[in-house]
């Protein structure tokens, strides 16, 4: 497909997404928005303690601007909105708590949130407005994550798409015209970051700023789009297909808007790790019914590509333990969790982890069914007597096809806020409940509501 192609694509889903208001949104969608709204600056809080996070947000502070928009650490801390942007997007995906989107590698809600979140705030836009932006800037990134294909896993999206998604949602928040929404979308195209997959199997905690770098740049390709420098709008295809080498189908960036809205594919997270190894996980929970961690003298997992590739049995950082396969796997028998604690940097160096990390072996799970059961995990445990004990998922929990409860994934989010921002609990219930004074509010009253002690 040509570029002109992309281009009139992105002129028809702009077109559309332009025209909608919040109220045309079905109930399933508001409510999804506000799940994903309240579960990813949960995630947000998450990484407030993590000592690179602490020292990342007290760099920025040293030169950020007026204070206009809150950074989700409970310190108190509030900065000019490019630089709150940039904060929130480093922290909401350094636990691995914050939720994705199942069809395609995309988070689109960290990629829109940092940035909104902002924006919101700085400017009063009302909570349903906020939303309402979410849903648009989520649909635009999840169909450009959709339309562009890779053949393996070369680019990280956090850094190929974040850019993209907050343009998109800023501009949706802002209410541009469809040109100007059109020239930003472009510009952020050309201003993503190549960052390679393979660094947080690798240990690089580079990837985890991806997001945040993203949302200053995508709420600068707004304000520079406003007043004339835009991208093509052939951009999209000029850097994806053409610089990236993506396949391209432009149908999935116009075809069918409206039949079904991207937000409602998401999935969400109680483990803290990478997704694909979420199964595992699992299936794991499931053989320490049968046998206790101290008998496995080995373990087999026979299991997807995407976790085949998290190869890493020694990893140095979080980053590194949350994307290694066996890590993942060792870990979680330990701890008899998924948890934060699995995950911790601690966790690294317990001698019963890094023995059994070295104990994991892996092979593909064939055949491979189709989606949603695309990421299966049949993990066999080898006991100290010979004897095997073999459990399978065949899909974790989270996605649209097993669905996390609103009351599980409400759950998760009081017991990360509850503690650091008590008066958050309320806030996010009447979020979730969707709520019309909450909703009506200006996004400014609703943070303060939340963070005042």
């Amino acid at each position: 497909m040509s570029a002109a192609d992309i281009g009139t694509a992105l002129t028809n889903l702009v077109a559309f997404t332009s025209a909608i208001e919040w109220a045309d949104l079905p109930e399933p969608v508001q409510k999804r928005a506000a799940l994903v709204l309240c579960d990813d600056m949960a995630a947000m809080v998450a990484a407030r303690d993590e000592p690179e996070v602490v020292a990342l947000h007290d760099g920025v502070a040293k030169s950020a601007g007026p204070a206009e928009a809150t950074v989700f650490n409970a310190r108190g801390q509030r900065f000019d909105r490019y630089s709150a942007a940039m904060a929130n997007g480093c922290a909401g995906d350094w636990a691995e708590l914050d939720e994705g989107y199942r069809r395609v590698i995309c988070h689109a809600g960290v990629y829109c949130l940092p940035a909104l979140l902002a924006e919101a705030e700085a400017e009063g836009y009302s909570t349903s407005d906020l939303l309402r932006a979410l849903v648009l800037g989520y649909e635009t990134v999840a169909r450009v994550a959709r339309t562009f294909t890779f053949a393996n896993l070369v680019l990280h999206p956090h850094g190929s798409l974040a850019a993209v998604g907050a343009a998109a949602a800023v501009s949706a928040l802002r209410r541009v015209p469809e040109s100007v929404a059109i020239g930003a979308i472009s510009s952020a195209a050309t201003m993503v970051l190549p960052g390679p997959y393979t660094h947080p199997i690798q240990g690089s905690l580079v990837r985890n700023v991806w997001p945040g770098i993203s949302a200053q740049t995508g709420l600068r390709a707004v304000d520079w789009a406003a007043i004339g420098i835009r991208g093509l709008p052939s951009a999209l295809h000029d850097v994806y297909a053409d610089a990236f080498g993506a396949s391209a189908d432009p149908k999935q960036l116009n075809g069918g808007l409206g039949e079904a809205w991207a937000i409602s594919d998401g999935y969400h997270k109680v483990f803290a790790c990478c997704q694909y190894g979420h199964a595992t996980i699992e299936a794991t929970k499931k053989l320490l019914e049968k046998a206790p961690v101290e008998r496995v003298a080995a373990i087999h997992l026979e299991t997807h590509e995407k976790a085949r590739i998290m190869d890493n049995p020694d990893p140095e950082t979080t980053i590194a333990g949350k994307f290694s396969i066996q890590h993942i796997a060792a870990t979680s028998a330990v701890h008899a969790s998924g948890g934060a604690e699995a995950f911790s940097s601690n966790s690294l160096h317990i001698p019963e982890v890094v023995s059994l990390r070295h104990r994991v072996s892996t092979s593909p799970f064939l055949p491979l069914p189709d989606w949603p059961n695309d990421r299966p995990t049949r993990v066999t445990w080898t006991l100290d007597d010979g004897s095997t004990l073999t459990e399978e998922v065949m899909s974790a929990r989270g996605g649209p096809d097993l669905p996390f409860t609103p009351d599980e994934i409400r759950a998760k989010i009081h017991g990360i806020v509850g503690a650091p921002y008590p008066a958050m609990l309320a806030v996010v219930d009447a979020l979730l409940d969707l709520d019309t004074m909450a909703l009506s509010r200006p996004w400014d009253e609703t943070v303060g509501g939340m963070t005042d002690a």
